[in-house]
């Protein structure tokens, strides 16, 4: 599997003051640390007086999409993690196809699996209209993503803000750097280390999967002649069942049978359970002592989880494209401004 070297990008270390749900502040300081030459500069607060309508128009569309369909939160956080981890997050990820480009979305992770695209689509038309051209659809991403976390019940986060919007993507890193759901830990490992993370970071990340779905073609090995000895065998009998009755690749699952919606520690008691829907969910309990250590502590104090949580999703927030590269703030998310009509 091919690497995505770390040395191509540069992570600001960050911590703010704002409150959380348990109570706890801490002080606002920030800390860049570029790794070589390739900067990125984030700051919060960033559109207070460029767009001050920027972070409240996005939670709006937020909301009124999660409200009509509970399973968009999980696809917008989807999609930023699929961004990030493609040459940092630069909204590659949104660029259409174009008779001389190929972009991600084709990618085997983001094929016939990857939706929200047209909620993006209207939160940036709004932007436009109320900022022209000041907002970048990484940003968007990033915001958007934080936003579902919290209106699915989970802690919120102050969001650094400045990304650039990429000229181009990446079809072939999105098949090499986007973990596959049938990886072991050490594959898990491995590509979240190219990207700088540690190991915690990498179960940490994993709870997204407390919300969501995935389809019956993506765990097939679970039911189909793979090592279920792991598995809880009334959850294994009930997900032959789903997943025989129709199509493979359109018939979903929940990631967490128990609260699919509710963005809690759930998704870490089910792995203790056997109930981890995917390969790559499960192994952190049974592959390895160490992974299993940190998801017991998850499963005793949920707080210590959300907190992690958004920590990681800080620092992955911060992977900048590699070094030499350069970006916009799109017009239309799906095309750079160049080819925009």
């Amino acid at each position: 599997m091919a690497s995505f070297y770390l040395a191509s990008f540069c992570i600001m270390v960050l911590s703010f003051s704002v409150t959380f749900a348990s109570g706890n502040s801490v002080p606002n300081k920030s800390k860049e640390t570029c790794i070589n030459d390739a900067t990125i500069v984030l700051s919060f607060g960033l559109y207070q007086n460029s767009c001050p309508e920027a972070e409240p128009i996005i939670y709006s569309w937020v909301e009124r999409t999660v409200s009509q369909d509970p399973r968009m939160a999980a696809s917008l956080l989807r999609l930023h993690f699929h961004d990030c981890f493609v040459n940092g997050c630069d909204a590659s990820v949104l660029l259409d196809d174009t008779p001389n480009f190929t972009g991600e979305k084709t990618a085997a992770p983001n094929l016939n699996s990857l939706r929200g695209f047209e909620v993006i689509d209207s939160i940036k038309a709004d932007l436009e209209l109320a900022c022209p051209q000041t907002v970048s659809c990484a940003d968007i991403l990033a915001i958007a993503a934080r936003d579902s976390v919290v209106l699915s019940g989970g802690w919120g986060w102050e969001v650094q803000m400045g990304r650039k919007d990429s000229l181009t993507a990446s079809r072939k890193a999105a098949n090499n750097n986007i973990p596959g759901p049938n990886s072991n830990v050490a594959t898990l490992v491995s590509n979240f280390q190219n990207l700088g993370f540690s190991l915690q970071d990498m179960v940490t990340l994993s709870g997204a999967h407390t919300i969501g779905r995935a389809r019956c073609s993506t765990f097939s090995s679970r039911l189909n002649g793979g090592s279920n000895s792991d598995m809880n065998l009334d959850f294994l009998q009930s997900l032959q069942q789903l997943c025989s009755v129709s199509d493979t690749n359109t018939t979903l699952a929940n990631l967490d049978d128990m609260t699919p919606s509710t963005f809690d520690n759930q998704y870490y008691v089910n792995l203790l359970s056997g109930k981890g829907l995917l390969v790559s969910d499960q192994v952190l309990a049974t592959g390895d002592d160490n992974t299993r250590e940190i998801v017991q502590t998850y499963v005793d104090d949920p707080s210590a989880f959300f907190e992690d949580f958004k920590n990681s999703m800080l620092k992955m927030g911060s992977l900048a494209p590699p070094t030499g590269t350069t970006g916009e703030i799109r017009v239309n998310c799906r095309v750079v401004n160049q080819f925009n009509s």
